[in-house]
Order: structure tokens, then C-alpha cells, then sequence
């Protein structure tokens, strides 16, 4: 629920991660000016954020976004990744062209969002030239499958007040690609080759590889144009299936309607897989050889009750 608006700021912020973050990004936000003073008022700050799915992240996000607004001055702009996905037409072009593929037959993995329109947005954000579309994506069309909402009905950034920081969030935002050899040796450990893991050994080593491929792109897009990272992770990423649950849970009660358990399974099924291959990769650092970039990034570690456990800047 919504704060009432005389809410004072301080009791806004009521979960345990914000106290951890905002101080952070401010100090990286305060670095980042004394080292580019001639670019820290031409575009925005980025900061990725990767949070496992159901850990509360849209909460966090609208927590974040409204301290730095209204405490700090800086105009907030987020965005999620689950907009840059491909439109209706395009998913069915992929999934046509990948018909044994079962990763992209539907939205979800790597691959099946719209890189070059994500490129151009950022672009047009570095170079300040607002008033700039913030592309919108419609779940709800197609029953379902989703498609992009039309360009008509985009909001955009404001020429008055064009945004201080970006806040470029989503399950997959920092993930990166394995070299060849280290992706083989994770699938035949995982199942591929009679080892164990939850979900690899249902796929094939070249579809996962597909996947894979698909990052390289993201990480040059993505991963290149954050000035900061923040991680929100989780003891065991085994913990999505009862976080999600949950939400269907409360769903079908507020709502009548809502995935049962098989359902939510399946789902969180389909994009497990990047889990076991990428989660280690984020931990270890998205910036991890980037120049310049050491202490960028800020892990928080939460248990099964999404409380923070450890926080750690790596």
C-alpha cells in the first residue's frame, strides 16, 4: 500500500535494504561526479539492478527511486528489462525459428528482448536529448503472451527535468556470458553429463548455448553502461519457487485468480536455467577485469524471509 502523502520520508522507507543501498549509491553517485565533473550533469547515473525473482524488488525499486527524488533532488527515472522485450511477432519469428528450443518459445531468457531498441534508448540518455519514449511492454496482450504496447501510448522523459539517475532493473540485468568450455563443463556437471541441478539437464548443451551467445550482446549494452551494481541475492536461488508461489498465493485471494502450485513450477522452470549458469558470474562481479571499476558493485544477500543476511561491495 501506498504511504499517505504527509507521510514523513523517514517512515517511507520500511524495509531493511534501503538503509543498505541509498547510502551507497549516493557515495558512488558523489564519486562519480569528482572523477567525470564534465559529464556527471550531461546524462544520467545508470545503476543495474538484479534482484531473483519474488525477493520484493518492485518495492525496493519504488523506495529507491522515491528517497533520491524527494530527499536527494535527483529526478529518478526506472526502467525494467521485461519492456525491451521482443515485440509479438518477433517472439513468434523466434520461437519458429528454434522450434526444439524450448527456451525461447516464449518471453523470459536472454534473447527475447530488443537489444538495439535498448542500445538506442540508452544512447539517446547519454547524449541528454529529451524529451526521449520510455518503451512500454503489455503482458496482458496475446492472453498472455504479451506484446509491446503501441509507441503512441509511451510516456517520455521530461525536457524540464530530464532524470539525475537511472535505475535499470530486471531478473537477468548483469548476467554474462561463459566462454564455450566453462558453459559445457556447467551443463555436463548439472545433468548434461549425469551430474545433478534443477533444470539443466532438461536442455540441450546447444540451446543453452544460444542463450549464451545472446548475452555477449547484453553485456557490452548493458553491463557497459553502468556506473553501479546492486545485488540483490538470495542464500539459495531455490527460494524463487516459494516466492513466487507465495505472490500467486495472494493473488487468489485479493484477486480470485492467480497460478497453482504446478503452474508457478513450470514457470520458474523456464527461466531457472540462466540461474544456475549466471547467478555466479553476478556474484563474483559484473565489473569483474573492468578498469576503474572495483567497489561498484553491492551484493545483499537475503534469507528465505527476504531479510538481508550480509551485504558486501565488491
Amino acid at each position: 500500500m501506498e504511504p499517505a502523502p504527509d507521510t514523513p520520508l523517514q517512515t517511507r522507507v520500511v524495509d531493511d535494504k534501503s538503509p543498505i543501498i541509498i547510502p551507497w549509491i549516493l557515495s558512488r553517485i558523489g564519486e562519480h561526479r569528482k572523477q567525470h565533473p564534465d559529464r556527471a550533469e550531461q546524462r544520467p547515473f545508470i545503476v543495474g539492478l538484479n534482484g531473483v525473482q519474488g525477493v520484493g524488488k518492485t518495492t525496493l525499486v519504488r523506495a529507491l527511486a522515491e528517497t533520491l527524488q524527494e530527499r536527494e533532488g535527483l529526478p529518478t527515472l526506472v526502467v525494467s528489462i521485461d519492456d525491451f522485450y521482443l515485440t509479438h511477432a518477433d517472439q513468434l519469428a523466434l520461437a519458429a525459428a528454434h522450434p526444439d528450443n524450448a527456451l525461447v518459445q516464449h518471453r523470459g531468457e536472454p534473447g527475447t528482448h530488443d537489444i538495439p531498441l535498448l542500445t538506442a534508448f540508452l544512447a539517446s540518455l547519454k547524449a541528454g536529448s529529451h524529451p526521449i519514449p520510455i518503451p512500454q511492454y503489455d503482458k496482458s496482450a496475446f492472453s498472455g503472451l504479451g506484446d509491446r504496447a503501441p509507441p503512441s501510448t509511451w510516456p517520455s522523459t521530461s525536457p524540464d527535468r530530464p532524470p539525475r539517475v537511472l535505475i535499470l532493473e530486471g531478473w537477468c540485468v548483469g548476467f554474462r556470458p561463459l566462454a564455450a568450455p566453462a558453459l559445457a563443463a556447467r551443463w555436463s556437471a548439472g545433468g548434461g553429463g549425469g551430474g545433478q541441478s534443477r533444470t539443466l539437464h532438461r536442455h540441450k548443451l546447444e540451446h543453452l548455448q544460444f542463450v549464451n551467445d545472446r548475452l555477449a550482446d547484453y553485456d557490452r549494452v548493458i553491463n557497459g553502461a553502468l556506473d553501479a551494481f546492486i545485488h540483490i541475492d538470495a542464500e539459495d536461488t531455490e527460494y524463487v519457487y516459494a516466492w513466487r508461489a507465495e505472490q500467486e498465493e495472494q493473488l487468489r485471494r485479493e484477486k480470485g485468480s492467480g497460478m497453482t502450485e504446478e503452474q508457478v513450477v513450470k514457470f520458474v522452470d523456464a527461466y531457472y536455467p540462466a540461474y544456475e549458469l549466471f547467478t555466479e558470474g553476478v556474484r563474483r562481479g559484473v565489473f569483474e577485469g573492468v578498469p576503474g571499476k572495483r567497489g561498484c558493485q553491492l551484493r545483499v544477500v537475503v534469507g528465505r524471509d527476504r531479510r538481508v543476511v550480509e551485504s558486501m561491495v565488491i
